[in-house]
């Protein structure tokens, strides 16, 4: 395929976060950009109101006519979330389309890009965009494909003037593979997407795979302790190729020192909270330092950064109350939301909601999820969101809820959980989860706001 040829694109999944950004990057270059997707959501209606055509109705005659026979001028892009027999995939599986995933299309856009990819169990998005952020704020510039919606830019796409690319790495089934990176970042790699990989050195075993592909010359930056090949590791614990020091939180807000072989960049003021996403920016920088970003400029930017979307956000903040939102949906994401919330309000009482997701990941972290909730004073448990999943005998919230050791925990619908909180009014809320938990934050927000 060659992407000069391509005229109009369909994609199959077109809300998802990787899809939609493929559909905007496509129609800002001036092609006819349309798909399909079961639900609409707030992004889906952002891509329509930016020209981009979506159905939500599983009927391939909605299809434009345009996409009736395929021709060298025709892309079609599908995500592996869509069922099988879905008919609209399967209307240009039998009209004799060749088909094109979304990582295979990320794979030859960055082709003859210097590419800085950020792959990781947890850390990518929150990293991918601090990476995009700076060279963005610096004046250096470059375009990003991203797996959330910055907040400083409300997008989940950016474009450059110049050949860098910003890439967030998706091992998910082994996505990650069709790149090959000038830097990579490996900000983790524990123990998910079972389903795919089936156990854990099979994951580390792509992970090896995916900084193998690096180009000649490049760099790996890897989290300190991984077993990975890198060229430089980085650490907020101890001394490492790049390290935090000197980490503090004044007035809500994280500061810390940069540590490196090279330099030093003291008194950083992250624009965002958490303790992971302080190390999180000890990769970033180091990234944008591969590429001759100034450190003062770096560290301007980095004060100026406004996160991402569901990543540790604040949604309310008062005297009265603090809310975060956060996407965390595997239990070292978790432990991470639930140790910075503590850390910066010490002597508040916090409760939290969150929602499993996927019917395997419950299963598979049952006791590593149990653990990590029972470190909130109060706990409220949706129902697993299953995603693409059917359900598996005996895997239930009422199962998980069992496991946890505090006592002031409970399984509510979302309509009871709207009820409690109006009732209650917790001075520290926190709501965790990768599912539709998303659809509460916003009746939250206004049952808390003052």
């Amino acid at each position: 395929m060659k992407l000069e040829n391509i005229k109009q694109v369909y994609l199959v999944g077109i809300g998802g976060i990787g899809m939609s950004g493929l559909a905007r990057y496509f129609a800002h270059l001036g092609l006819s950009v349309s798909g399909y997707d079961k639900t609409s959501t707030p992004l889906t209606t952002a891509l329509e109101s930016e020209g981009i055509g979506v159905i939500y109705e599983d009927n391939s005659a909605l299809i434009p006519a345009a996409f009736n026979e395929p021709d060298e001028h025709t892309l079609i892009i599908y995500t592996p979330a869509i069922p099988k027999d879905a008919q609209v995939l399967n209307f240009f599986i039998n009209k004799g389309f060749k088909l094109f995933k979304r990582s295979q299309v990320l794979g030859i856009i960055s082709e003859g890009m210097y590419t800085i990819a950020v792959a990781g169990t947890h850390g990518k998005t929150t990293t991918s965009c601090m990476v995009a952020h700076i060279l963005k704020h610096s004046g250096k510039d470059c375009s990003a494909f991203l797996g959330g919606i910055a907040s400083n830019y409300n997008t989940n796409v950016l474009y450059g003037n110049n050949d860098i690319m910003v890439v967030e790495a998706d091992e998910y089934d082994r996505s990650f593979l069709t790149l090959h990176p000038d830097i990579a970042i490996v900000t983790s790699m524990d123990a998910d997407h079972l389903d795919i990989y089936g156990d854990h050195s099979h994951l580390t075993e792509s992970f090896k795979l995916f900084v193998g592909q690096l180009k000649k010359g490049g760099n790996v930056i890897a989290k300190g302790g991984l077993d990975i090949d890198h060229t430089i590791d980085y650490s907020i614990k101890e001394k490492a190729g790049a390290y935090a020091e000197n980490m503090r939180v004044e007035g809500g807000e994280f500061y810390f020192d940069f540590k490196s072989e090279k330099l030093n960049i003291d008194n950083i003021h992250l624009g965002i909270s958490g303790i992971h996403n302080v190390e999180n920016a000890v990769a970033a920088i180091q990234a944008c330092l591969l590429v001759d970003v100034s450190p003062e400029k770096i560290k301007y930017a980095l004060t100026a950064f406004r996160g991402v979307k569901r990543r540790f956000e604040y949604i309310v903040k008062s005297p009265e109350h603090i809310y975060i939102d956060d996407y965390a949906h595997h239990p070292e994401e978790l432990r991470a939301a639930i140790l910075s919330v503590k850390k910066i309000y010490p002597d508040k009482k916090l409760t939290a909601i969150f929602q499993p997701h996927l019917f395997t990941r419950t299963r598979d972290f049952a006791n590593g999820f149990a653990e990590v909730l029972s470190m909130v004073d109060e706990l409220i448990l949706l129902e697993i969101y299953p995603a693409r999943e059917l359900p598996i005998e005996g895997v239930t919230s009422q199962m998980l809820l069992d496991k946890v050791t505090i006592s002031n925990k409970r399984i509510l619908s979302k309509a009871e959980t709207l009820a409690a909180i109006k009732e209650e009014q917790p001075e520290l809320l926190l709501t965790v989860g990768a599912g539709d938990i998303d659809t509460l934050v916003s009746p939250l927000k206004d049952l808390l706001h003052v």
